[in-house]
């Protein structure tokens, strides 16, 4: 369950911004999307609403690079750069370190692990975990200096190796888990089920669904689901079969393509196949099907639909955190509205997995079961850096009656009108393009 996730001086964010998926007090509205896991409670779901250019797809890959740094700071080289990124147009700013902070629930423990870093160094890493009483610290690091409390999992022998073995540009947390320390074991099994899926690329999701395909239960959810897209797909089916040298181009020059099929041997490959129901001259359906190469015939949408399915249906099927980068690129509207319900329906979603995504989509601020602190926005301050609020923060103030009063946005209220009305702000400000049209003659 991933409670919070703040990022300081990272891109276009200069302060400190934070996505919440703790849940708003006093908000009635939509409470089947709130699941409980020990103590804690969290929203199944959160949207991200921005112009283009606010900085939305940079708190995503902030996400991303903190998961990527856990997992490989630990195999890299010892002269490998980290991926200092800073924001750059306030003086100054780009000598901070960036920080990233995550605070996750395994079981019946919220932790909350953070780190500070620059090109060259981490500069600062710490862990503290919270069961049934206070706050714990667990390790913190400053430079070289690590301070490893008694209160962490595993042997001593090991986590002193540990700090041993951690150089300046990788985790003490992923060294910990190299060398078996039992509770970065456990910290490192979460990060498992945490992905991040690109929505203008999705090629290499596809991977992962033919993948899934393998499992006959997933080959049925995937089918299952493509169904419930309504793409007049009778059926689907994948066949692979060994790389043959006689596929490459017979343009290639003759050394390349030894090269290639030196390389290449061996290796599977696969095609996706589409079948769909054939009519009479009256349009009814005959007891004949056609089939083709999903890749030639099917739409963009299609494809995509398909090669979201296996990073959408696993992370379903074993809970996790799912972060999807404009998530309605190449699909209809309705088709993202299903995607985003199958996040939102307790019976699709019963391991209580989360959807993060950025998108333009304003069509879920008014058909989607999204509550109002699942509703949130990014623009850009007076030092053209990230901010990030929810649409649960809204407070109007006016006077009835007299009485002066302030007063939440309510549940009901047309938020897609008002969001482009501009209420809500993060919307882009256009010019006036009629001066830039000119009249010809």
């Amino acid at each position: 369950m991933l409670l919070e996730f703040s990022i300081t001086n990272y891109r276009s964010i200069g302060e400190t911004q934070t996505i919440s998926l703790v849940p708003a007090p006093k908000q009635k509205d939509h409470l089947q999307n709130i699941f409980t896991q020990g103590r804690y409670q969290a929203l199944n779901a959160i949207s991200l609403y921005g112009p283009n250019g606010s900085g939305k797809s940079n708190i995503l890959r902030a996400m991303s690079l903190l998961d990527r740094l856990v997992h490989t700071s630990a195999r890299t080289a010892s002269t490998s750069r980290l991926p200092y990124d800073p924001f750059l147009l306030r003086e100054g700013w780009e000598e901070k370190p960036t920080r990233f902070e995550i605070t996750f629930v395994i079981e019946e423990s919220r932790y909350r692990y953070g780190l500070a870093f620059n090109a060259s160094q981490v500069v600062e890493e710490w862990l503290f975990r919270k069961s049934a009483g206070r706050e714990v610290n667990l390790f913190e690091r400053e430079g070289e200096v690590i301070d490893v409390s008694s209160g962490m999992n595993g042997s001593k022998r090991i986590i002193d190796a540990a700090i041993e073995a951690t150089r300046p540009n990788a985790l003490f947390l992923s060294t910990c888990d190299i060398l078996n320390v039992e509770e970065a074991k456990s910290i490192m099994q979460w990060f498992q089920h945490f992905s991040m899926v690109d929505g203008l690329n999705t090629e290499f999701e596809e991977i992962q669904t033919v993948e899934l395909w393998q499992d006959k239960e997933f080959r049925e959810k995937i089918k299952t689901y493509l169904a419930s897209l309504s793409l007049n797909i009778v059926d689907v089916d994948i066949s692979t079969k060994e790389f043959e040298e006689s596929e490459l181009p017979d343009e290639l020059p003759r050394r390349i393509k030894s090269q290639l099929a030196k390389s290449l041997k061996g290796q599977q490959s696969y095609t996706v196949f589409a079948k769909h129901r054939m009519y009479d001259a009256n349009a009814l359906p005959l007891d004949k099907t056609h089939t083709w190469p999903w890749e030639e015939r099917e739409s963009s949408g299609a494809k995509k639909a398909f090669q979201l399915s296996g990073p959408i249906l696993w992370t379903l099927a074993n809970g996790g955190v799912l972060i999807i980068d404009e998530i309605e690129a190449q699909l209809h509207p309705i088709m993202t509205l299903n995607t985003i319900d199958a996040f939102l329906d307790k019976k699709s979603n019963p391991h209580n997995a989360q959807l993060i995504f950025a998108t333009h989509d304003t069509n879920l601020l008014s058909y989607s079961n999204l509550r109002r602190d699942q509703i949130c926005f990014a623009e850009k301050n007076q030092w053209e850096s990230t901010e990030v609020y929810a649409l649960s923060d809204f407070v109007y103030f006016g006077e009835k009656n007299g009485t002066f009063k302030s007063e939440k946005e309510r549940p009901d209220t047309d938020k897609e009108k008002r969001y482009f009305e501009g209420r809500y702000g993060a919307i882009p400000g256009l010019g006036d393009f009629q001066k830039y049209i000119r009249k010809v003659q």
